[in-house]
């Protein structure tokens, strides 16, 4: 995941700035289940909302693998501040992957990174949780343009968010998982409170529920069905980037971990303390964890450069069950960091505290439910594949 020769040096000076501003107010943010204003607002300083746009849009057009970076340093700092730029950075990919010549899309990367705007995601609707290839809210012909009314149970940020990109029924009469993706700037929509955000971890990011109603015109649908951008860019690269998020907090967990070993160390004469063990086997699995993301990042890079190959099932079944994976080795690594801290690291208080890590790290495997994933995919590899293809396919997940 090693960055490109000519952005390294600025993006990780400029992450790095951004993560000590979040680290600085995590404990804050996770208490007071707060959006992480000051290291949203220090992103925005450091211009890193719209790296991954185009130059001549004016972003920086920086390669996928720069962007995962950035997700990474920042969950080493604050959770909730790397998943709020990797759901944002979701968004950018949707943008400039399937924007193709609509002018209006085109035009609004140009504000993003001028302005460096903030983007949202409304996706979860009703009762149907995260189950994201099926709509209930349409999108309804009204007057001169169109409206768009959601029940949106789960919406990252959104009321702190600068635009939202939402999924919605074609047309009143389509069927649910007939989508299009819609763009809104904040002018768009109205936005009435449904249900609140207290949760076990994650708080910052502020998921809490709306009503959303919008009045969108033509040009703000994009050109492609929702299902393409799903495949193509909103699924894998969800996955990319939550997964390193989850890395930099399962790394940071471990951190406090190796701290808490030497300390303990220096005080015993050397003799290293009962947990030394765990700290030995977090290692492993966040290096497995780094190694799932790097490898899928290749996948889908190689996919990209090579027309269809992204549609081909195993290339999506990789992608997909990273999720997967990545979720269940984050929560994995950072159970080894407390076994290595013991009652020390269990604690909330004190510098070797990983309680607000276990809690963060624990949604990973709940946002959209790993068990949801693995059913579908299960599904969809019996519905085309041979009993052996379909093991070995699971087996290398």
């Amino acid at each position: 995941m090693g960055p490109s020769m000519e952005t390294a040096r600025t993006l990780d000076e400029r992450a790095k700035a951004v993560a000590e501003v979040a680290a600085a107010h995590a404990e804050r943010t996770d208490a007071h289940a707060r959006f992480p204003a000051e290291a949203i607002g220090a992103a925005r300083k450091e211009r890193l909302l719209g790296i991954a746009i185009p130059r001549d849009r004016g972003g920086e057009s920086a390669p996928l693998s720069d962007v995962t970076n950035v997700c990474y340093a920042l969950g080493r700092s604050c959770s909730a501040t790397a998943m709020i730029y990797a759901m944002h950075q979701i968004k950018i990919a949707c943008l400039v992957g399937h924007a193709g010549d609509n002018a209006w899309l085109l035009d609004f990367q140009r504000r993003i990174a001028r302005d460096q705007l903030l983007l949202a995601s409304s996706t979860t609707e009703g009762q149907g949780g995260g189950d994201v290839r099926n709509s209930a809210g349409a999108v309804e012909p009204d007057g001169d343009g169109f409206k768009l009314t959601r029940s949106a149970t789960v919406m990252s940020y959104g009321a702190e968010a600068n635009g939202i990109l939402s999924t919605a029924r074609r047309a009143p009469d389509a069927p649910s998982s007939d989508q299009v993706l819609v763009a809104l700037e904040k002018a768009h929509y109205t936005l009435e409170p449904l249900k609140g955000w207290e949760t076990l971890g994650m708080r910052g990011t502020s998921s809490a529920g709306f009503n959303m109603t919008a009045r969108i015109g033509a040009e703000q649908v994009f050109p492609v069905p929702y299902h393409v951008i799903h495949a193509r860019s909103m699924m894998p690269v969800a996955h990319l980037m939550w997964s390193s998020a989850w890395a930099g907090i399962a790394a940071s967990a471990l951190d406090r971990a190796r701290k808490f070993i030497r300390m303990a160390a220096s005080k015993s004469s050397g003799a290293l303390p009962p947990g030394a063990t765990h700290l030995t086997q977090g290692n492993l699995t966040l290096r497995s964890l780094r190694n799932n993301i790097q490898g899928s990042l290749a996948t889908y890079e190689a996919a990209r450069a090579n027309g269809d190959a992204l549609d081909q099932l195993d290339v999506q079944t990789e992608l997909t069950l990273l999720k997967v994976n990545a979720s269940e080795l984050a929560i994995a690594t950072v159970m080894s960091a407390l076994r290595a801290t013991g009652l020390t690291g269990y604690r909330n208080d004190g510098e070797f505290s990983v309680g607000r890590h276990l809690r963060d790290i624990l949604s990973s495997s709940i946002m959209i439910n790993n068990d949801r994933i693995l059913a579908n995919t299960a599904g969809g590899l019996l519905l085309s594949q041979t009993p052996d293809k379909i093991s070995r396919t699971l087996g290398h997940a």
